[in-house]
């Protein structure tokens, strides 16, 4: 049978973009209304935010009850019911938390427990999905084009929440709380309905003959294949490295170079745009420039991981040179070496999930476990990396030097495992006993 079709590809971005939609409402909407209308700690939505990370640590799990199964479509519809459960918990908890109730804190962390769990379940499988059903030549395209309608899915669920959300009130939040992820989940389920059933893998030859291992030898196996175990750490080192910049980016404008708050509001929207142009990039120009086959994704993925670093080295010399520096040039340089890198990864990820038959969401599973770390850790490490450092050195440019020349280094360590070339194929646990 015929692998994936562009069609197919684009019903399954549809799922990224309903995911996208209702982790928006969880990680951007609520965190807003808990500081600023409910005038609650901010670590309060921070640490729930940092907990849904946490739980996503259970993605090899989902990974692997899926390879199993041998079907992806029920993990994802379950993943996707778990996530919207989770975000009508957490919002129904903000009125609790407001009066201080213990069950406000119970109700939200349980909540956000499920939030982590249904991304975890519903992405992890849908990459698993992408894997197995997407030929190779199509997965940078694939990668971009999920990628691009997820944040897609964020943008306009941002502002049609935020058209509706006014007036504000408890029930008002409810009201267009329960339409959006409502909306998600029947445009979810309508999306995957069919696609798996109706087309075999590209690549249908199975991992290994006999049963299929538990959960403890299925991760002893892959983490065993250098390959897979070298791209765990690589996603882990330039995730990090990705996400330290989220929150100090920013604040260092306005520190260093006084943007007002709308002008460093715009400048995060340059950045956005740009990261959407270097995926655009690489999805659908890069072939031209071998970024279909492996080795050309490993070229631009090690690519985008130096135009990163040497982006992020611009923004430590741009906090010892203050005004002068070409701010918003060098944002978008960033944003666009981050678009690449990315995009590049995913294509790369896929295709190596791809090369281990009915192996595959655990080992997306692992490698989402290890972004969620990342991602988790990263914003927490940046902005704490500046307080540390105004606190030691009494300077604010010295603060971010350190903080934008330690992301460099990430990134360079990063570029040099991805220009590792991937020989160790996996080779199942029964095979080479034999």
């Amino acid at each position: 049978m015929k692998p994936l079709g562009w069609l197919g590809i684009i019903r399954l971005g549809l799922v990224q973009s309903a995911i996208g939609a209702i982790v928006m409402l969880a990680t951007s909407l609520l965190n807003r209304v808990m500081v600023v209308e409910y005038m609650l700690p901010a670590a309060l939505p921070a640490g729930l935010v940092a907990w849904h990370y946490a739980v996503q640590l259970s993605r090899p799990v989902w990974g692997h009850g899926s390879d199993r199964g041998r079907r992806r479509t029920p993990w994802i519809i379950f993943g996707m019911v778990t996530l919207a459960a989770g975000t009508l918990l957490a919002v129904n908890a903000i009125g609790l938390l407001a009066i201080r109730s213990v069950w406000g804190y119970a109700l939200a962390l349980l909540g956000f427990s499920l939030i982590g769990a249904g991304v975890g379940a519903a992405g992890t499988s849908l990459l698993a999905l992408l894997a197995t059903r997407v030929a190779p030549e199509r997965r940078a395209a694939a990668a971009s084009m999920t990628w691009t309608m997820m944040i897609a899915g964020i943008v306009v669920t941002a502002g049609i929440a935020g058209g509706l959300i006014d007036p504000f009130s408890l029930s008002r939040l409810a009201m267009v709380a329960g339409g959006v992820v409502t909306a998600a989940v029947l445009i979810a389920v309508a999306a995957v309905w069919g696609v798996e059933g109706k087309l075999a893998p590209v690549t249908p030859e199975p991992a290994a003959s006999g049963p299929d291992p538990a959960f403890g030898p299925a991760l002893r196996e892959m983490w065993s294949d250098g390959a897979a175990r070298r791209f765990t750490i690589f996603v882990f080192l330039s995730m990090l490295a990705y996400s330290m910049q989220d929150l100090i980016l920013e604040p260092f404008a306005g520190l260093l170079f006084d943007f007002t708050p709308g002008q460093s509001t715009k400048l995060s929207g340059v950045q956005h745009a740009a990261v959407l142009a270097g995926m655009i990039l690489v999805g659908f120009g890069g072939g031209a420039f071998g970024g279909r086959s492996p080795e050309g994704l490993r070229i631009w993925t090690a690519g985008g991981c130096i135009a990163s670093a040497v982006a992020l080295i611009g923004l430590a010399i741009g906090a010892r040179s203050g005004s002068g520096w070409p701010l918003t040039a060098n944002i978008a340089l960033l944003g666009f070496a981050n678009g690449v890198f990315a995009v590049a990864a995913i294509g790369a990820m896929m295709g190596l999930a791809s090369s281990a038959k009915g192996r595959e969401g655990i080992r997306m599973g692992v490698w989402g476990a290890s972004q969620a770390i990342a991602f988790g850790l990263g914003g927490l490490l940046g902005a704490v990396g500046i307080d540390v450092g105004r606190a030691l050195t009494g300077s604010i440019p010295d603060a971010f030097t350190t903080v934008f020349a330690a992301e460099s280094l990430l990134f360079f360590i990063a570029a040099g495992l991805a220009l590792r070339p991937q020989r160790n194929a996996t080779i199942p646990r029964m095979a080479r006993a034999a």
